[in-house]
């Protein structure tokens, strides 16, 4: 007979939890971007608390869904995903390795002084077309040095 213990139940949630992806980039997973606050499990119950990136992201049920299935996948059959905004999400919250690969894809990471640099060339004075890019949490610029249009994600 093999034994289970809350740890196992515990680590095994986490790491289904950690590879969902965020449907608007999808190169990010929740935990990348720091919206994967809490994973309780008791006794074969698995509570997880995310928080949105802004109150109004269009993808929030796109990622509860996507957190239910990965987590049912896991083998666990009672799945609560609670959703708060208390406190409000960070962009401080991402991880290193979420900054470099939204690098790595093109898209200029948030920094905590508000610099802003060409992920393809690495110049230090873009410009912003637009307030808003190819999603709400991210800014449309253009480098001054090399042309190249990109997104930044903004900095909350």
């Amino acid at each position: 007979m093999v034994t289970v213990s809350a740890a196992d139940d515990l680590e095994r949630a986490r790491l289904a939890a950690e590879q969902v992806v965020d449907p608007e980039i999808p190169i990010l997973t929740i935990a990348d971007l720091g919206i994967l606050r809490d994973l309780v499990v008791v006794g074969g119950r698995v509570v997880a608390t995310i928080t949105p990136t802004y109150s109004g992201c269009p993808a929030l049920a796109q990622i509860e869904d996507d957190l239910r299935r990965a987590l049912d996948h896991a083998g666990f059959d009672q799945i609560e995903v609670v959703m708060t905004q208390d406190p409000a999400w960070s962009s401080d919250w991402m991880t290193d390795e979420g900054r470099e690969k939204l690098a790595r894809f093109g898209i200029a990471p948030p920094s905590p002084v508000g610099e802003v640099s060409c992920p393809r060339c690495r110049a230090a004075s873009p410009r912003e077309l637009s307030h808003f890019g190819s999603t709400a949490c991210k800014a449309l610029m253009v480098c001054t040095s090399c042309g190249d249009p990109f997104d930044r994600f903004k900095e909350y």
